[in-house]
């Protein structure tokens, strides 16, 4: 079996178990039974135990942010765009439940160096998020004064409540893939699109 082959179902086999029974419980003996090789065969491949943890990390990551980018075509509308990229995550986050949890709750729970992984995923996909909201204000007239600090923070806004609400829809019976995104397009795209349309909140009279 070629190589390549062979570090994929170890790789699967440790997503597998460390997203179901966490880093510290995982065992290497598990990782290579479940994989069918030796456990000498898993090190002389990834060398550790932590970098083993980290390949994970860094092959979930790279898929996910391939899934939201092949999504979205940039000559629809910034909505459009916004729809199908938010689909696209938490039908990739429902369809591999482990997977997002070695990024989301297990890459950000063992140290730093693992959240430090974790993290360089967040930052394309709100870097994403914010050319996408940034080319929304450029086309509308009134939302032309945003200022990339509130476009920057509007996108992080967006990609905190994606990441709680994969959390919360793949641990709830019932929440289809389908349903968690037009829940968040509910709650972000009703504000994005006031903010398109020149409508902002201000902050109620307290005095």
């Amino acid at each position: 079996m070629p190589r390549a082959e062979r570090e994929r179902q170890m790789l699967d086999a440790a997503v597998e178990i460390i997203g179901r029974h966490g880093y510290t419980a995982a065992s290497m003996d598990d990782i290579a039974e479940l994989a069918g090789v030796s456990k000498p065969l898993v090190y002389l491949y990834l060398n550790s135990k932590d970098d083993l943890f980290t390949a994970c990390i860094r092959r979930e990551a790279a898929a996910l942010t391939r899934a939201v980018h092949a999504a979205v075509r940039p000559d629809r509308p910034a909505e459009r765009q916004l729809w199908d990229g938010v689909q696209a995550f938490f039908t990739y986050t429902a369809e591999h439940p482990d997977g997002w949890t070695v990024l989301h709750l297990q890459a950000r729970t063992h140290g730093p160096r693992f959240a430090a992984e974790a993290d360089v995923m967040r930052a394309e996909l709100a870097a994403f998020v914010t050319r996408l909201i940034a080319t929304a204000a450029r086309e509308s007239q009134p939302a032309r004064d945003l200022s990339e600090h509130e476009v920057a923070g509007l996108a992080m806004a967006l990609i905190g409540a994606a990441e709680s609400l994969a959390d919360w829809a793949n641990t709830t019976d019932g929440v289809t893939a389908a349903q968690a995104a037009g829940t968040l397009m509910n709650f972000a795209w009703s504000g994005l699109g006031n903010l398109m349309a020149g409508n902002r909140w201000t902050a109620p009279d307290t005095g």
